[in-house]
């Protein structure tokens, strides 16, 4: 692991914190002044280079904000830790819009600036996997199994020029599974246009479609070639087909039949080898059956179905998606990437998300102008995610026997709910989980009732409360795991074996 690199002129400070550092594991590196890290920085190779930074605010020879301009020039990605004594607001200001992952008065508690660093060092190296994962991403992004059924269907359609129809709700990203479709088919080189029929007014859209001669109408003052003209060669990308007009679509269907189409106000057919790819939010069975859509048309098109699964359906992907998003809105905007806490991704993957892909860029881009601070917590998220609680904890889902005798989900009130998940969350009297409970898989959600429980009775320690709670369980359980052997709990978990001796002792666990 790379060392940490503290920056202090202060041989006490120092001193504390280097001990306290490999106490946990942590190597260390100091530094007297920004000069020497600077310097340091010029040699430095990516093995012995900083995992992070923590830097006094006022040393002899540099100020540590001035450092921090420096280091994030040229490592834009590497969290800083500002210490100060002087706690005053501009300081503050300064080094969160600096890019500083954290601001820490002096005099500090040493668990806590202890603690705080390992925080930094565990999202320094999450945003490296992230950093790594994306830039080998594809130009989609996905890891749930209903994406990748969809990647699979764009690699088994990769060498054909079948016309694809493409279902799924608005903001899923359709039109990005049309670009895949096209950058890996055989029509590659050639030109990939867009089209929404439910953007352009009905009137317009004909001559959108096939162009149109001089004259063909008032203010036609020169010939124009349409989208299918413009493709040729290329895919053409219809979205929102079900919102094409009735008589358009007769001339859509003649052109799939043979290629061949008319200008608006023109008398020669026009010869056009386009890959059509259409999209639609609605049931266009239904659209059929209502008499709004042609059912031969929609014959045509549906050659092969690709369905784009809603990001509710997907909730996996938020937290890879999330980051790509805060990168992307960062780079747009010229400013620090920022980070989001494992807590406030954890409540963004439980929003029903009904914008889907399209509102977690959105509130990718709130957030990067939004957030006070580098790292984004739970309650920086917008009001809407705030607002709501998911389905998942409004109700708990508990077997019951129905008439046929099969086991069946039933709705538990929510006051039953919070007791259930209160009972649950409880210390079992023989200090062992069960291994499967009726909110197996769900602990997230029970957690969130606890937690908004609690809330609800005006308790002022409900951080404490639920995270000795936690702590107390996940120790308990890895100590039942490894038959009262503490080390080997310790590496299970992850842990160093001072911080599972010094949480045993501070929970009582003795």
């Amino acid at each position: 692991m790379k060392p940490i690199w503290i920056v202090d002129d202060d041989q006490s400070i120092r001193f504390v914190l280097e001990k306290a550092l490999l106490r946990e594991g942590l190597p260390t590196r100091s530094f007297t002044n920004p000069r020497e890290v600077l310097a340091a920085l010029a040699t430095a190779t990516d093995e012995d280079g900083p995992q992070i930074l923590v830097s006094d605010i006022r040393m002899p020879g540099g100020s540590g904000l001035d450092l921090l301009e420096a280091v994030k020039e040229k490592l834009p990605g590497l969290p800083v830790i500002i210490m100060t004594a002087f706690s005053d607001l501009d300081s503050a200001v300064s080094a969160f819009q600096g890019g500083a992952f954290e601001y820490l008065p002096k005099p500090f508690d040493l668990p806590k600036a202890v603690e705080l660093i390992r925080r930094a060092v565990e999202e320094s190296q999450r945003e490296e996997i992230a950093e790594e994962r994306m830039d080998v991403a594809p130009e989609m992004l996905g890891q749930a199994p209903a994406m990748q059924d969809v990647f699979r269907a764009i690699g088994r359609l990769s060498q054909s020029n079948v016309t694809v129809m493409i279902t799924g709700e608005s903001g899923s990203g359709k039109e990005l599974v049309a670009r895949a479709l096209h950058k890996h088919s055989p029509r590659a080189n050639g030109p990939f246009i867009a089209i929404n029929t439910a953007a352009i007014p009905k009137d317009l859209l004909e001559s959108e479609l096939f162009g149109h001669e001089r004259g063909a109408f008032t203010g036609a003052q020169t010939m124009r070639r349409g989208r299918f003209e413009q493709a040729d060669g290329g895919t053409l990308f219809l979205d929102e087909i079900g919102d094409m007009p009735f008589d358009l679509q007769t001339r859509l269907l003649r052109v799939l039949s043979d290629g061949h189409f008319y200008r608006v106000g023109g008398h020669n057919a026009v010869k056009s080898n386009v890959r059509v790819i259409a999209a639609t939010h609605q049931d266009l069975e239904q659209c059929v059956k209502d008499g709004h859509f042609r059912e031969d048309l929609y014959h045509r098109l549906n050659v092969i179905r690709l369905r784009l699964p809603a990001l509710r359906e997907r909730r996996e992907d938020v937290f890879m998606l999330t980051r790509h998003f805060l990168q992307q809105s960062a780079k747009q905007l010229g400013v620090e990437p920022k980070r989001i806490a494992d807590a406030a991704l954890q409540q963004l993957s439980t929003f029903s998300f009904p914008g889907n892909v399209r509102q977690l860029e959105n509130i990718c881009h709130w957030l990067t102008v939004m957030a006070p601070a580098q790292v984004i917590e739970a309650k920086d998220l917008p009001p809407e995610v705030l607002a709501t609680v998911p389905d998942a904890f409004r109700v708990a889902s508990v077997p019951s026997e129905s008439a046929l005798g099969h086991t069946q989900a039933r709705d538990v009130p929510q006051t039953e709910a919070l007791a259930f998940v209160s009972a649950s969350l409880a210390s079992p009297a023989d200090g062992v989980w069960p291994t499967t409970t009726a909110t197996s898989g769900h602990w997230e959600a029970g957690l969130e009732v606890e937690a908004l429980a609690l809330l609800a009775s005006g308790q002022t320690d409900v951080w404490d409360v639920l995270t000795r709670r936690f702590e107390s369980k996940l120790i308990q359980t890895a100590l039942v795991n490894t038959r009262g052997r503490r080390i080997e709990a310790a590496q299970k978990l992850g842990i160093g074996r001072n911080t599972i001796t010094r949480k045993i002792q501070e929970l009582g666990l003795e």
